[in-house]
């Protein structure tokens, strides 16, 4: 060997330890940056000597990355499912809690047979009528809580179509910069770390798969079908509303549904074309489980109208005369029921907020006058009406009778169960993405063996430095004889 090819192969060593050295100085550097691949240097020997630096490789798992993305997708609407339902719980209660659903019909329930007890004690009366009051108003207020829950949700849906077609978009970008890269021999490494947190960032809205295209690109498909990137981007659209009320659905055309480069899709958890994730979710709370909450306690308020508005119960009503309970001040029309929780109020008649007087429960709500204070016969009336075993006449509550607080422990029990489901569901999907995350962060940036290997490269760097040097002293050495 030469000195000169000697000095050629140390220059090439020197060169190819500072490209390692940088490359592992951004891996140590980045070994917390979200999508970040490992690199690491490409090295051959060359064919006139030394050391050819071949380029930067990329190291990740794509098999691992897309499973991660599902499951992150698949956490997202569960989580989203679980929030809604347990949101909802809890402002039902449960039957322990004094301000429950079930605690309110219960204390309704003994102030009026505590009224029937003593029916010339005004204060018993009036507080038979604020129990009712307060039964009506959390009804009310639990139905307001269903709708604005869709309301967020409905706002929730515009706000990921705009951050998923920005990211589509944004990927598509990626795609023809790292083709003109690739083109010009240059590293791509930077570019493929951009694209991989945006397609994670896409992943959790809607579930997608990747699939590898020529000259470095890719293609994203949702797992319900839609093509989301392929060469071009699809253009996805959706219409928001301000508030959506009990009469507005998908079905009755009121709400909005996606369309996917104009043509309408399904967004129905069983088979929405981009379902599956936090998305997906937002869908299924608008339109499925909140319209179902709905309906449930709609037929829950109308099992309570109709109760007291029976002129058997109370014989100074006429057929179409508003009960206790009213749908804002009028007799409830069987043709005008959904929403009907959200109007539901006592009569005027009973309450002193709105100039009545609470001895009408006594005598009765079209009575012009008190009549016998130690008459109770009504108040039982009205008691038994309320115990009285009744199938309902709408809702998914099955074929049996029901008192009105057995009706209410039916329809928190089933909330129930549907929250305990759900939960069980965002349980499994938390331990499969965390266990996917904890194998990609596992294949991601070791910090000790980074650390290694830059120790490595400092002995190279010593080894070629050296032989720069010796070859130095022997040029000066040749040049003194």
């Amino acid at each position: 060997m030469t000195i000169t090819s000697a000095l050629s192969n140390a220059m090439t060593g020197l060169r190819a330890a500072g490209r390692n050295s940088e490359t592992i100085s951004a891996n140590i550097a980045n070994a917390m940056t979200p999508g970040y691949g490992v690199r690491s240097v490409d090295l051959s020997s060359s064919q006139i000597g030394g050391v050819k630096i071949d380029g930067i490789s990329r190291n990740v798992n794509p098999a691992l990355l897309v499973d991660r993305g599902l499951a992150e997708a698949a956490f997202n609407n569960a989580s989203d499912r679980t929030q809604f339902l347990t949101n909802y719980e809890d402002f039902l209660g449960i039957p322990d809690d004094p301000d429950s659903l079930s605690a309110r019909i219960a204390q309704f329930e003994s102030d009026l047979v505590t009224a029937a007890s003593r029916p010339d004690a005004p204060e018993r009366l009036d507080a038979t009528v604020n129990a009712a009051r307060d039964l009506a108003t959390l009804i009310s207020s639990a139905s307001r809580d269903i709708q604005e829950a869709r309301s967020e949700a409905d706002r929730s849906i515009d706000f990921q179509i705009k951050q998923l077609n920005t990211a589509l978009t944004s990927v598509q970008e990626i795609n023809r910069q790292i083709t003109k890269t690739m083109a010009l021999g240059g590293d791509t490494s930077a570019l493929q770390d951009n694209r991989q947190a945006l397609v994670d960032e896409i992943s959790g809205i809607v579930p997608v798969r990747q699939i590898a295209r020529e000259n470095g690109q890719i293609a994203l498909y949702s797992t319900g079908g839609a093509i989301l990137l392929d060469g071009g981007v699809a253009e996805i659209e959706f219409s928001p509303v301000n508030q959506v009320t009990p009469y507005m659905t998908l079905a009755g055309g009121q709400l909005s549904g996606l369309t996917v480069d104009g043509y309408p899709v399904q967004t129905s958890s069983g088979r929405g074309a981009l379902g599956g994730g936090s998305l997906g979710a937002q869908f299924e709370i608008r339109d499925e489980l909140g319209v179902e909450a709905q309906t449930q306690l709609d037929a829950l308020a109308r099992d309570l109208i109709e109760r007291f508005q029976d002129p058997a119960v109370d014989p100074t009503l006429a057929p179409g005369d508003p009960g206790i309970f009213t749908d804002t001040g009028i007799a409830f029309d069987p043709l005008n029921e959904v929403g009907i929780s959200e109007r539901l109020t006592i009569n005027a008649a009973i309450d002193d907020r709105q100039g009545g007087e609470s001895w009408r429960l006594r005598d009765g709500l079209n009575a012009v006058a008190p009549g016998d204070v130690g008459d109770s016969r009504l108040l039982q009336a009205l008691s038994g009406a309320l115990t009285a075993q009744r199938v309902p006449a709408s809702g998914d509550f099955g074929t049996g009778a029901f008192s009105m607080i057995n009706l209410a422990s039916t329809l928190t029990s089933q909330l129930g169960a549907d929250r305990a489901q759900a939960e069980q569901t965002q349980t499994f999907t938390s331990t499969q993405f965390k266990e996917l995350t904890q194998l990609v962060l596992a294949e991601g940036v070791d910090t000790d063996q980074e650390l290694q290997k830059l120790l490595l490269v400092e002995q190279t760097y010593a080894a070629n430095a050296r032989m720069i040097q010796a070859a130095d002293e022997m040029m000066q050495t040749i040049l003194r004889i």
